[in-house]
């Protein structure tokens, strides 16, 4: 329980945010899984387009904060090299 209204409404803040950031991350994940499965059916065209949609969807959470962006680029390099061997 918040002992000052400053806090109480940092509180009320912080459910809406962290229910937002969860929501972020959840898509972000749901496409990258997207990705991974269109390489299981060496599927190239749909493959690359979901890379794209992966990798939008992972620069979109480092810009709002919620992956480190080295963290980001690390995901990116290893999809982008899972797409490497199944196109090339």
């Amino acid at each position: 329980m918040a002992n000052t209204s400053q806090a109480g409404k940092r509180a009320r803040q912080a459910v809406l945010s962290r229910a937002r950031n969860m929501s972020q991350r959840s898509s972000m994940r749901t496409s990258i899984k997207t990705f991974l499965k269109s390489l299981e059916t060496k599927d190239t065209e749909k493959a690359e387009q979901s890379y794209r949609s992966a990798v939008s969807q992972i620069d979109r959470a480092v810009r709002k904060g919620l992956e480190h962006r080295n963290k980001a680029a690390r995901l990116k390099s290893r999809l982008n090299s899972r797409l490497k061997t199944v196109a090339g």
